[in-house]
C-alpha cells in the first residue's frame, strides 16, 4: 500500500461536530429511513425545499461557530505537509459552514469540496475529481472519515478507506480498509506508507 495523497472528511474527522440530525429531521419532516440531503432534494414544493435547506444551513452555521479541532489534527496536517503529500477535504457540509470551520480551526488545506460542488457522498464523484486533478491513481489515495458514507464513497472511488472510530467500534467499520482510533495513529501509518520516489 503506497499512499500518494490524502483526502479528509470534515465533521467528526478533523473538527468536532455537534449537529443534531434527529432535531433537523424533525424540523423538516424527514423520516429516519431516508438520507436527509436526498429527502430535501426530492421535495416537490420549491418553497418547502427552500425552507428545509435554510434550516439545514442554519444548523450547520451554528455548528461551525462552535467547532473545535479534533485531537491531533494540527500535528497530522503538519506531518502530511512535511511528507509533501497533497491534501483535500470532501464534505457533505455547505460551503459557508465548511469555509468557516477550516478558517477558524486553522486547517492548512486549501482544496475543499462540498455538496455544492458534486453529488454528496456516498457518491464518489468529488473523490474521483480530486484524483484526476492530482493525476494520482485512486488506489494510492486514502480517504479518511468517521461515517458509513465516507467508507462507501472511498470504496466506490476505488480508494483506500480509512475509518476513524474515536475508540468506539462501529457495526460497519469492517467495510473499511484501515480502522484507526485517533488521528495520531493515522500519522504513524502515513509515515510508514508514503515515500516519494
Amino acid at each position: 500500500m503506497q499512499i500518494k495523497g490524502i483526502i479528509f472528511d470534515l465533521d467528526g474527522t478533523l473538527v468536532e461536530s455537534s449537529l443534531d440530525f434527529n432535531l433537523i429531521r424533525q424540523q423538516i419532516g424527514c423520516p429516519d429511513s431516508i438520507d436527509l440531503l436526498k429527502y430535501v432534494d426530492e421535495l416537490s414544493c420549491k418553497d418547502t425545499q427552500a425552507s428545509a435547506n435554510q434550516i439545514i444551513l442554519d444548523h450547520e452555521y451554528q455548528d461551525a461557530i462552535n467547532a473545535k479541532p479534533i485531537k491531533g489534527m494540527a500535528e497530522l496536517i503538519n506531518a502530511i505537509e512535511a511528507a509533501k503529500l497533497p491534501t483535500a477535504i470532501v464534505t457533505r457540509n455547505s460551503l459557508a459552514a465548511s469555509a468557516m470551520k477550516v478558517k477558524q480551526n486553522n486547517i492548512a488545506i486549501n482544496h475543499v469540496l462540498t455538496r455544492e460542488d458534486y453529488p454528496a457522498k456516498p457518491a464518489p464523484d468529488a473523490l474521483l475529481a480530486i484524483a484526476t486533478q492530482w493525476q494520482i491513481s485512486p488506489q494510492h489515495i486514502i480517504y479518511v472519515g468517521d461515517y458509513l458514507y465516507d467508507i462507501q464513497a472511498a470504496n466506490n472511488a476505488g480508494m483506500i478507506a480509512c475509518f476513524i472510530n474515536h475508540g468506539v467500534d462501529s457495526e460497519y467499520q469492517h467495510l473499511a480498509d484501515i480502522i484507526i482510533n485517533d488521528l495520531s495513529q493515522l500519522q504513524q501509518l502515513l509515515v510508514s506508507h508514503s515515500h516519494n520516489d
